[in-house]
């Protein structure tokens, strides 16, 4: 991991900031860019070994991706942090704030306990190239499923009409049941596998449960946020350690790229979720993924 470059860390955090974000698996794309290049990319950016420099790196990494949530989101930070102390000072749950954050912290759990008891047994077991590339095509197939299924006769088809407010976006997010923000959040725990995409699944698990494209967008990186946070943060102490050795510039270049892609990304989504739908990103996904597993397979 000495040997990491500038341009390998840079590259690496680009596809981090959009990837994360963007329906496609920032963790799929972590172990399968390395590997289609293949040379010293796949040699020393492996995700699967026990004590994973590059883990750390791109771990490490999430903490860049989460500012630029936060600083895109701001207000809406204020608002639910000031809520959640609302709540606890006068016991309470009714302005938009207050049911922001507590179906934001109802949404988290699944995926924190989760992800502390079967993070490092998912990793090592399937993060290769070829169930990763497996992965992707069942992301695919995932977004898509999703998409057809909300217009089923059966399925309410919710208004797709904008709203040029964003507080009213957070309004109607507010008025979503707790027990459906459970259901929703915990679908991130399959982004434990890599090729499954946080943001791709909570998307769809909202879809399903009635919200708007722009709504399931906004909730799910809302929810993200937290997580990819905490991710970043648990793994920062590995950077200052042997494993950060030498490569202190690089995890800076990283993060910055890191940084500004996620922002741009986080930007143009919300306002493609407006009015388009994951089928796109389903397509590439499914492509990528059995283009990906048909050449490793067979080189």
């Amino acid at each position: 991991m000495s040997t990491l470059s500038y341009l390998e860390a840079t590259v690496v955090g680009l596809f981090q900031g959009v990837t994360e974000l963007f329906p496609v698996s920032s963790l799929g794309h972590s172990v399968l860019v390395p590997a289609l290049i293949g040379g010293r990319w796949a040699q020393d950016l492996n995700v699967s070994s026990p004590e994973s420099p590059y883990l750390a790196f791109i771990v490490g990494l999430h903490v860049a991706t989460a500012a630029a949530l936060l600083v895109f989101f701001w207000r809406d930070w204020v608002q639910i942090i000031v809520g959640f102390y609302t709540s606890l000072r006068y016991r309470r749950l009714q302005t938009t704030g207050e049911r922001l954050a507590w179906l934001i912290i109802i949404g988290t759990i699944p995926v924190g306990v989760i992800g502390l008891a079967l993070e490092h047994t998912f990793r090592t077991t399937l993060g290769k190239p070829i169930p990763a590339a497996a992965f992707l095509v069942v992301n695919g197939l995932i977004l898509y499923g999703g998409e057809r299924l909300r217009r089923r006769p059966d399925h309410a088809a919710p208004d797709q009409s904008l709203d040029a407010d964003p507080g009213g976006i957070d309004d109607r997010l507010a008025r979503t049941s707790l027990s459906r923000g459970l259901l929703i959040g915990a679908a991130q725990t399959l982004a434990l596998l890599p090729g499954i995409s946080r943001s791709g699944v909570t998307m769809t698990a909202g879809l399903l449960r009635g919200l708007t494209h722009d709504e399931a967008a906004r909730f799910s990186f809302l929810l993200a946020t937290p997580v990819i946070l905490a991710a970043g943060v648990l793994k920062i102490p590995d950077l200052f350690g042997p494993l950060g050795d030498g490569i202190g510039g690089q995890v800076l270049a990283g993060s910055i790229a890191s940084f500004v892609s996620a922002y741009l990304a986080v930007a143009f989504l919300t306002k493609y979720f407006h009015t388009r739908t994951l089928t796109p990103f389903a397509v590439y996904c499914v492509l990528a993924g059995g283009g990906s597993l048909l050449w490793l397979t067979l080189r």
